[in-house]
């Protein structure tokens, strides 16, 4: 089906501030774990129980929900979205115990795929530069993500953890104003049962073997990004460094390295008969930083370039395994997708729980033990994968 127009400039940028607006929610508690559990009375290891819940809401979302997009009106399901998760952003601000935190991390994730429902959307209203346009509302994913943490910090420390979720929500009412006025709608092709499309969601992952090994390394990969991020926030709150949130939040910014190298590396991938290099390189940056962490780990300096390491070879494995996804079946690239990133999220979920529980256990350097035995095995698939 061809598209019914060409998208402007204005509404592609749109769609990729929309995007960034509704990932971020899922990673605004990292940085804040601490200032919850206090202000709440809730101890360490319960609050950090957020992070985890919000990741394995959004895998959960991608794959129950985002498929939907090729069956009913993208436009209508985004705005639904939407209108899902300020509520949720609502009940987090008012949340008073945990089973209330829970509960609304749990839907603020599983809502925050919005973004998810745009990129096929967006693939889907363009003829000429489709991977230009995918590519810069992928960047406004990124975008958000690595902001979230520096905005939620700084909120926090202003004027207090729960103003981060009600001016969140403000944003993702002003965003689906902007996605639902003067921007074309289109309905896509696939006319069966809702039990037929996840059905036909996991045909593609029997299909293609390169599914299955990009999906496997990117939910590992995805876990050690999560188990640093949530456990950096314990990290540097405590002995030696005693950072508050706002310091805290300004590490993500150093991952703006990783969305600057992201359309780098998508071009290599384009040009380069085996993407297996790019990953081999971009996973040994991830592996030098754990070493780095665990020979030196007072060293600020040090943690410095390694939460630059660590976000730019994640970013360059994330953006090298989807640009070789994608081409696999052009016809069913939006269901090759929701597998790929349910996978990513849930390995995310699962990294951040097993993150929180190594540091209960055994602190910083049982979590650099357990990042490393997520690598590992990531490196031992990229070895493996092939392009098909």
């Amino acid at each position: 089906m061809e598209p019914i127009k060409e998208l402007s400039r204005i509404q592609i940028l749109i769609m990729a501030i929309t995007a960034g607006i509704c990932v971020a929610n899922i990673y605004y508690c990292q940085p804040i774990l601490h200032e919850i559990g206090n202000s709440l009375g809730i101890s360490g290891d319960d609050v950090g129980m957020i992070a985890p819940l919000s990741q394995a809401g959004y895998g959960l979302g991608l794959l129950f929900i985002t498929p939907l997009g090729d069956k009913i009106e993208r436009k209508r399901l985004i705005l639904f979205l939407q209108i899902l998760l300020i509520g949720a952003l609502i009940a987090m601000s008012l949340s008073q115990g945990t089973i209330s935190l829970y509960a609304s991390s749990l839907a603020i994730g599983l809502f925050a795929v919005t973004a998810q429902v745009i990129l096929p959307m967006a693939a889907s209203m363009v003829s000429q530069n489709r991977g230009k346009v995918v590519g810069i509302i992928f960047t406004g994913i990124l975008v958000g993500i690595l902001t979230a943490r520096v905005f939620s910090g700084f909120i926090t420390e202003w004027i207090g953890w729960q103003y981060v979720y009600r001016i969140s929500a403000g944003l993702v009412a002003l965003s689906a104003v902007m996605m639902q006025g003067n921007f074309p709608s289109v309905k896509e092709r696939f006319e069966g049962s809702y039990l037929r499309l996840l059905s036909s969601v996991l045909f593609q992952l029997r299909r293609f073997s390169t599914l299955r090994m990009a999906a496997l390394l990117g939910a590992l990969v995805f876990g050690t990004l999560s188990s640093f991020w949530v456990t950096l926030t314990f990290y540097l709150s405590g002995e030696p460094f005693h950072y508050k949130a706002d310091t805290i939040g300004l590490f993500g910014l150093l991952a703006a390295g990783g969305a600057l190298l992201a359309p780098i590396v998508g071009k290599l991938s384009d040009k380069s008969d085996s993407p297996k290099k790019v990953l081999l390189v971009s996973l040994s940056f991830v592996l030098l930083s754990i070493v780095l962490l665990y020979f030196f780990p007072v060293s600020v300096t040090v943690l410095l370039l390694a939460v630059l390491l660590i976000d730019v070879g994640v970013q360059a494995i994330q953006i090298t395994n989807i640009t070789l996804i994608y081409t696999l079946d052009s016809s069913a690239n939006s269901r090759i997708n929701t597998v790929y990133m349910t996978s990513y999220f849930i390995g995310g979920a699962l990294g951040a729980l097993t993150g929180i529980t190594a540091w209960k256990y055994g602190g910083w350097n049982m979590v650099l033990l357990q990042m490393g035995l997520f690598i590992v095995p990531a490196i031992l698939i990229a070895l493996y994968l092939k392009k098909k």
